[in-house]
């Protein structure tokens, strides 16, 4: 052990040679570290002096350099910092009571903050590189002083939208921390909770499959908030929306958040009829098609349907607004309305299996008394196209089912084979619908 700090002498004693023998007189070089050339010499081996008492655990020495260059030269070198805040965590961590701790997490954080001061434009490693360091180690060391916590970790995300580089770990351990604290921190109010909400979750829209950990974490803290709950946003934005009812940014927050808990009371819908009126889109008009539809307000989510199909000019935006207007003309036994909504949408994406779907119902509605098979001709063609929604619903299991079952169906009320031998129908045989909702397909007879 004598050796060892033998040689570590030595080396320190090279150094300091080493830099007495240097020249520190060039001003645009060795200026930041004092104003004459004995300062610089002094100040540049105390900086190496703190690096080698640093790695040696000589954590007493490493105080007085650390001192000498936050005092003298603190715009000199990010290093400085770097290991200052690495010399005081190794004093908390060996503390030997709790104020010992604490006046030592302090001079954690006033590093921090000086070292934004001084090098808070650095384009790498600037303001937000260092705050989001500095909440990572406020989360270890200050983790019952949420009132700081909290700011830290603010400031952090903060610094990070402002420069665009972003850690998702930082954003929902902040929002946790913000939806924890509003259950008993009275500073804390549901307005920020609700606020921040919205002002984050854009952040965590197109991420990585490693992020979604923190999205997760993201949303989970919201749903648990007492904030988020429908009753609690009503309270909110109830008061806020009668003082300022042209508030229309106000309104779309406040429908926003609402959808997104699924929320049913006649004071959401009262909103989101007042924000469709203002600004209708397809998107709304879908929503609120569906919403009315839950409470069994068919005529309601109809009006909505077919007002945006009005004035939608996008084909791919008109496609699922088809595919309401038939699922809930089909529920009200309303066939003609839905065969043609279902064909509108077969004729904008052949490739969507609703419409399949709604007119293998429609073709199987009616019969045909003049096929001279009992009017049975209508499945052939009702099974077909259940037959191509199963194909074309593979990412909906659960209509794909219900086709399924339709197929079945349709497939056991096929006409007999001996009512097509009197009708000289051969199985295999093409076949044209004579009449019905399925008039004009063409099919193949098939027997049951």
């Amino acid at each position: 052990m004598k050796s060892v700090k033998l040689i570590l002498a030595a080396a320190a004693t090279l150094v300091g040679v080493s830099a007495s023998a240097q020249d520190f007189s060039d001003d645009a070089q060795y200026g930041m570290w004092g104003t004459t050339v004995e300062e610089r010499s002094s100040n540049i081996q105390a900086s190496s002096f703190l690096k080698e008492e640093l790695d040696a655990k000589n954590y007493a020495a490493a105080t007085v350099y650390f001192q000498q260059l936050f005092n003298n030269c603190p715009a000199a070198s990010q290093q400085t910092f770097a290991r200052g805040v690495t010399l005081y965590k190794n004093k908390a961590n060996r503390a030997r009571s709790i104020d010992e701790k604490k006046m030592y997490v302090d001079s954690i954080l006033l590093i921090y903050d000086a070292r934004i001061e001084y090098f808070g434009n650095h384009p790498k490693n600037g303001k937000d590189y260092i705050l989001d360091m500095k909440a990572r180690d406020m989360i270890k060391y200050c983790a019952t002083d949420r009132p700081l916590l909290r700011k830290g970790l603010k400031d952090a995300v903060d610094a990070a939208i402002e420069s665009g580089r972003i850690n998702l770990d930082i954003v929902a351990t902040y929002y946790k921390c913000l939806t924890e604290d509003y259950e008993y921190d009275d500073e804390v109010t549901g307005e920020m909770v609700l606020a921040e909400y919205d002002r984050l979750s854009p952040l965590f829209a197109d991420i990585a499959a490693e992020d979604e950990q923190y999205k997760d974490m993201f949303e989970s803290s919201f749903s648990n908030s007492g904030a988020a709950t429908c009753e609690g946003l009503e309270a909110i934005y109830k008061e806020k929306l009668e003082a300022d009812p042209d508030n229309i940014e106000l309104l779309a927050k406040a429908v926003s958040l609402m959808s997104r808990r699924q929320c049913n009371s006649d004071f959401y819908f009262e909103q989101t009829e007042r924000y469709y009126a203002v600004s209708p889109s397809s998107e709304t008009a879908l929503f609120l098609a569906k919403s009315f539809q839950d409470r069994g307000d068919t005529d309601k989510a109809l009006k909505y349907l077919r007002e945006a199909l009005a004035v939608e000019t996008d084909p791919a935006a008109k496609e699922p607004l088809y595919v309401q207007i038939s699922l809930i003309e089909i529920s009200n036994r309303n066939f003609s309305a839905a065969a043609a909504a279902a064909r509108e949408l077969r004729a904008i994406n052949p490739e969507n299996g609703y419409s399949y779907f709604i007119l293998g119902q429609c073709y199987a509605s009616t019969t045909c008394p003049e096929d001279g098979i009992g009017g049975g001709s209508v499945y052939w063609a009702a099974y077909d196209a259940m037959a191509q929604a199963v194909n074309l619903l593979k990412n909906e299991p659960d209509v794909q089912k219900i086709a399924q079952q339709f197929m079945n169906a349709y497939r056991g009320a096929f006409p007999k084979q001996e009512d097509c031998f009197f009708a000289e129908l051969s199985a295999g045989d093409r076949y044209t619908i004579l009449c019905g909702f399925a008039q004009g397909q063409t099919t193949t007879v098939r027997y049951r």
